[in-house]
């Protein structure tokens, strides 16, 4: 894949997040794509399969009222793109990790996306 069409995807992916569009979160992810979300380390969200990251998207859609993935470098090779990512949200109900509502997110991380058959097929988000 052109490095050139690996990032339009991505940012056709992280600007589709941005605007909580789970439409178009989708629609450059492979149908068999796997998401982890890894922190301090650990993988603390294993989704296997599109039709389990729309489930995943739709219910995350609540917690937040505002959120911004904001891209700040990039690292593309072949079949592999590394973005760093600011990222800001501001919570919309109370979070089992003692956010509360109206409370502002911030933390710096990175993701690393993968690519098969034209679409992503993997993405690891690492904070």
């Amino acid at each position: 894949m052109e490095s050139s069409q690996a990032k339009k995807l991505v940012i056709d992916y992280i600007e589709a997040y941005n605007r909580f569009d789970v439409a178009g979160m989708l629609a450059p992810l492979h149908d068999e794509v796997i998401f982890r979300n890894v922190t301090g380390g650990e993988v603390s969200l294993t989704i296997h399969g599109k039709a389990e990251f729309q489930v995943q998207a739709e219910q995350a859609r609540q917690y937040f009222s505002q959120r911004e993935q904001r891209v700040t470098n990039w690292q593309i090779t072949d079949n592999h793109v590394e973005v760093l990512i600011d990222y800001s949200a501001v919570a919309a109900i109370d979070l089992p990790n003692g956010l509360k509502a109206g409370d502002t997110l911030q933390l710096q991380g990175k993701s690393v996306f993968l690519f098969s058959a034209g679409k992503i097929s993997a993405i690891d988000d690492i904070s």
